[in-house]
């Protein structure tokens, strides 16, 4: 299974955070760089992952509703499609949701 790490505070504008992705997940040369292109592919991506996604108080900070609406993204993702594991550090609390 692999294991992707995410790190919030490097997401600091739209264009960033695709590009973190597009690298990241290795998103295909096509990725649209929206949040429906991210559903899509991580929607039909089967091979087994587990994303953990860190400082995710940064994502929301510097992208507000966008920011929300990625982290929930990743939630729903992981609902659907049970080859994707979504485990969310909140450092605030010092524990990790999972997905």
């Amino acid at each position: 299974m692999k294991e992707i790490r995410l790190n919030g505070a490097v997401m600091v504008n739209k264009a960033a955070v695709h590009a973190y992705l597009k690298r990241k997940l290795a998103l295909p040369r096509h990725y649209g760089n929206n949040l429906d292109a991210l559903w899509d592919c991580l929607s039909t991506d089967f091979s087994p992952k587990v994303v953990t996604i860190r400082h995710p108080e940064a994502i929301i900070k510097n992208l507000g509703s966008y920011g929300e609406a990625l982290i929930q993204l990743f939630q729903e993702a992981a609902a659907v499609n049970e080859n994707i594991r979504v485990d969310i550090e909140n450092e605030n609390a010092g524990e990790t949701s999972r997905e």
